[in-house]
């Protein structure tokens, strides 16, 4: 398998890795693997280093890159130092990134900024609808509608999805546990996962290890575990019962959590049908605080 042509930005080059992953060779996938989990890697390491790191011979790496259209490794690697180039690593450099935008030093760049943010979500939302197959969420509603308790995890940015999730179960009389980790017990947070509930984790790279954890305790544990993450290639989707596939808006290198809660609300209402509560009976499902 070869490609025509090269991607032309990093983005574009890992839609066509997620698409073809399942036709690589082993070793290839392996590169592929490596690739969308560590850009960072890609970006800055030599051909011998990464293949280390990788577990691979340096010319599968070559090989790779012929896969996918480039002319030699370093030339697919300045798509990676490209990205880098374009986005800020921490809150701090993002801010600054704002604060350097002249266009929006004038009165009406809080509108511009809402007009961006809103599209961008928008756009996400339409992809959204045309993603997420109906038999999943099937699937989900009767994983969770037949589990004696559902625990529900994530951490840092993925948290307030989690912590939402939690509530809305709560709301239609689900038995729902969320997994804060507070005092850092996730492990012993894990430890309260049953035989017969269910696990559902939220996870966006950089995947956290913490909610690695808890779904290998609920694998070995025999649950079903429902996934919600950003890539096919997540480390988590093969190991879901259930995966939805999410992809959010991005806007001056803040990501959204938009078409995310969305779906959870979706979810959490086919429960409360099949359930047969309305709002009429639980307000707080739909106007709570």
């Amino acid at each position: 398998m070869t490609s025509d042509k090269s991607a032309l930005a990093l983005d574009e080059l890992n839609v066509e890795i997620a698409e073809k992953f399942s036709v690589l060779s082993k070793r290839l996938q392996l590169v592929a693997k490596y690739v969308l989990d560590s850009p960072n890697e890609i970006a800055f390491g030599t051909v011998a280093i990464i293949a280390n790191d990788a577990n691979v011979h340096p010319s599968t790496l070559i090989r790779f890159a012929h896969a996918f259209g480039f002319s030699g490794f370093s030339d697919m690697q300045k798509l990676f130092q490209n990205k880098l180039l374009q986005e800020s690593p921490n809150y701090e450099e993002r801010i600054k990134l704002i604060k350097d935008d002249t266009s929006l030093e004038d009165a009406n760049a809080g509108i511009r900024l809402l007009e961006q943010f809103s599209q961008a979500n928008s756009n996400a939302l339409a992809n959204l609808k045309s993603s997420v197959k109906q038999s999943d969420l099937d699937r989900a509603r009767d994983i969770l509608i037949q589990a004696d308790s559902i625990h529900v995890m994530a951490v840092r940015r993925a948290f307030p999805v989690a912590s939402y999730l939690a509530y809305l179960f709560n709301h239609i009389n689900l038995r729902c546990f969320l997994l804060d980790g507070i005092g850092g017990m996730h492990h012993e947070q894990a430890k309260l996962i049953k035989n017969n509930d269910a696990l559902i984790v939220i996870t966006f790279f950089p995947y956290a290890d913490e909610t690695q954890q808890s779904v290998d305790y609920a694998i070995a544990n025999g649950n079903p575990i429902i996934v919600f993450t950003d890539s096919p290639l997540s480390p988590l989707a093969n190991k879901a019962t259930v995966c939805f596939i999410v992809k959010e808006a991005e806007i001056h290198s803040f990501r959204s959590l938009t078409s995310t809660m969305c779906l959870v609300q979706a979810l959490s209402i086919m429960l409360a049908h099949q359930l047969n509560i309305t709002n009429s009976t639980e307000p707080g499902l739909i106007s709570g605080g």
